[in-house]
């Protein structure tokens, strides 16, 4: 059986990893798991791509050096892995010594062969994507990805001759038809072939505008573009040229992406790959975003889920099965805590988790917690089999086609089934009656089905799994177990052995309950103060404000953080309002709707140091959306901006 080798991206560490990157891994580690079970020989790498002009800005932002800088980034990825129970091989980074000879050693391999080229290009530059874009894919003159309108930038580089390629690709595609997958990506790739040539690929920077890059083996005076870079970390972890993972693995190799970075995976990548002579991929599988509150995840917008605050709150593998259930591989799906704890409760605690109680509870009771030998079958267990071995004959076709949560719907198809049939057969009225071979059959059916439903969720829920497998009573070896072969056998449960006496595996969670013991304690009004109130002398005839006092508490929950102003511009619909970026040392600009507009030009404030209340909710404020507030102190003589004394970094917090 051909070997498996599965990627994801290798995340970019101008930011720490959030809902989105421990997503894409947790997928990752569930292919990989789901196939050595399969009986595949497995490799699984990820890693961080560390190169390029956002490397620089974030290290110059934070004091330190490009290197300083993506070493501690880094290891907040490799650091937070292991507690989302990630099993990864390989942990990859581009400023590896092994990387940057595999980069330069593909370089003069498509330079000698004459698929590179030095000329003279001017284009539209996005900082954020790093790359140049063409007038065609621009938005109204901005870049598609960050809404931002490029630099015009104008110089000589290397290119790649990606166009020469164009015929070949598109043919590839249209003849392995998942090649890329799900379809809707495919065929989006495909339209973007078809609307135009293929542009060549410009693959340099010259050093005068970034040195922080891997240098051209035969141009010292450039480095190498971080696209053209980054993918070549997937060879570069097989040992290339060389190495035995290489021809071991790279037959079975299976990226994993999500669709902002569809075209340099799905255009970019198989055409250096057929330039150097490699073989292609097989597929390229492209998932959606994760939203909260409808909007992609953004750190300037405030709504980015952390993963471990989520695994400490509800369990690592419920938070596991959440993101494989929730979101249908390939499209956008909303995050909240509401649809997670839903989900717990309804799949994992009422269903799953009941199953395993009552089952080994009345095990427990009628057989003296040993597993019985069945007896003769009836039509109720022949359905039970026939619906058992569908939903793993489903589950694992969905799961080989990146289809997660219907594999998991299939699944739950039996663990649903077995709970109506524990209502339908009743065992305690068996017991009740002394029917005990029959009663002896309900209970290994079910306990054979739970072993079935046990195996074939340790991919996805690895700690639960194993717990439930320890509950049947069987020790779980992941070496010996094969769900292609679990399909249509039966009688794994050897009677006899002793199972646990009960189970707890999913307590529900009442959130309103889990809120009101995390909310601070609400602040209450002494007696003392009261009473004090009660016979407080009068007020002064004159008092120009009152002033209302709040506990230290409520001072805590505000978050202000001075920040550089970057851009000022009229509000389009408000004449008193100004639209503006301020740097908060986050992966983009703050937008603020700021009432300053009469006091200060937009002159007065670019440049300036301001502090803002960096955590309140976005609002809109007449079309678009507001994100904090500056503040500012009125004045006899107008409004002055609050700021430090001093300059400090931007993102300081006010404390």
């Amino acid at each position: 059986m051909q070997p498996f080798y599965i990627t994801t991206p290798i995340y970019y560490v101008n930011a720490k990893p959030h809902l989105g990157h421990a997503y894409t891994t947790v997928i990752a580690d569930t292919m990989r798991r789901f196939h050595s079970l399969m009986g595949r020989d497995t490799y699984f790498l990820t890693g961080t791509d560390e190169h390029g002009d956002k490397i620089v800005q974030a290290a110059e932002k934070n004091g330190c050096s490009p290197q300083e800088y993506v070493d501690s980034i880094s290891q907040l990825f490799r650091d937070l892995w292991p507690h989302l129970n990630i099993s990864n091989d390989d942990f990859i980074r581009t400023t590896e010594p092994r990387h940057k000879q595999v980069v330069q050693a593909v370089l003069q391999k498509v330079y000698d062969s004459g698929d590179i080229y030095f000329g003279e290009y001017g284009g539209h530059y996005c900082y954020g994507c790093e790359r140049f874009y063409p007038e065609k894919e621009l938005e109204n003159g901005l870049c598609p990805q960050h809404q931002t309108k490029p630099e015009y930038i104008a110089e000589k580089n290397y290119f790649f001759r990606m166009s020469k390629y164009q015929d070949w690709l598109r043919q590839h595609i249209l003849d392995n038809r998942d090649f890329i997958r799900p379809e809707r990506y495919r065929n989006e790739v495909l339209a973007l072939l078809d609307s135009g040539a293929l542009e060549d690929l410009c693959i340099s920077r010259p050093k005068s505008r970034l040195e922080w890059g891997i240098e051209l083996p035969f141009d010292s005076n450039f480095v190498t573009y971080v696209w053209f870079d980054a993918l070549l970390n997937y060879v570069t972890a097989l040992d290339w040229p060389d190495g035995e993972k290489f021809s071991r693995f790279w037959p079975g190799v299976q990226h994993l992406v999500a669709k902002d970075i569809l075209k340099p995976h799905a255009i970019f990548w198989p055409t250096m790959l057929k330039a150097a002579g490699f073989e292609p991929y097989n597929h390229l599988n492209v998932h959606g975003y994760w939203l909260v509150r409808d909007t992609k995840m953004s750190k300037s917008i405030g709504n980015v889920v952390e993963p471990l605050e989520m695994v400490h709150r509800y369990g690592l593998d419920a938070f596991r099965y959440f993101m494989l259930r929730e979101m249908h591989f390939g499209s956008d799906a909303s995050f909240s805590e509401e649809a997670l704890v839903a989900r717990l409760n309804a799949d994992l605690a009422n269903d799953l988790g009941n199953l395993f109680s009552r089952v080994l509870s009345m095990n427990t009771k009628y057989f003296g917690g040993v597993v019985p030998a069945p007896g003769a079958e009836g039509p109720e267990e022949a359905a039970i089999r026939e619906l058992a071995a569908n939903a793993q004959r489903n589950f694992q076709q969905l799961f080989e086609n990146v289809r997660f949560s219907n594999g998991l719907e299939s699944l739950w198809e039996l663990v649903r089934a077995l709970n109506k049939y524990v209502d339908t057969c009743q065992p305690w009225t068996l017991f009740k009656e002394g029917n005990m071979e029959r009663l002896g059959t309900v209970m290994y059916t079910l306990l054979e089905s739970m072993r079935k439903v046990a195996l074939h969720l340790w991919p996805v829920m690895p700690e639960a799994a194993e717990k439930m497998v320890a509950q049947l009573g069987i020790p779980f070896d992941a070496a010996r177990t094969d769900l292609r072969a679990e399909v249509d056998s039966w009688g794994g449960m050897p009677a006899g052995i002793a199972p646990a006496l009960g189970s707890n595996l999913f307590p529900r969670v009442d959130m309103e309950a889990l809120r009101k013991t995390e909310a601070p304690a609400a602040a209450k009004q002494p007696q003392a103060a009261k009473e004090t109130a009660a016979v407080a002398k009068p007020a002064p005839e004159k008092v120009e404000a009152e002033i209302a006092a709040i506990e230290f508490e409520d001072f805590q929950k505000l978050d202000l953080r001075v920040g550089t102003v970057l851009v000022v511009e009229n509000h389009p619909k408000a004449d008193r309002l100004y639209r503006v970026e301020v740097d908060l040392g986050e992966e983009k600009p703050r937008q603020v709707c700021a009432g300053i507009k009469e006091f200060f030009t937009p002159e007065q404030l670019v440049g300036r140091q301001v502090v803002v209340v960096a955590n309140l909710k976005p609002r809109m404020l007449r079309g678009l959306e507001s994100h904090g507030m500056i503040l500012a102190l009125k004045t006899p003589a107008g409004m002055e901006l609050l700021t430090g004394s001093g300059t400090v970094p931007d993102g300081t917090k006010a404390s």
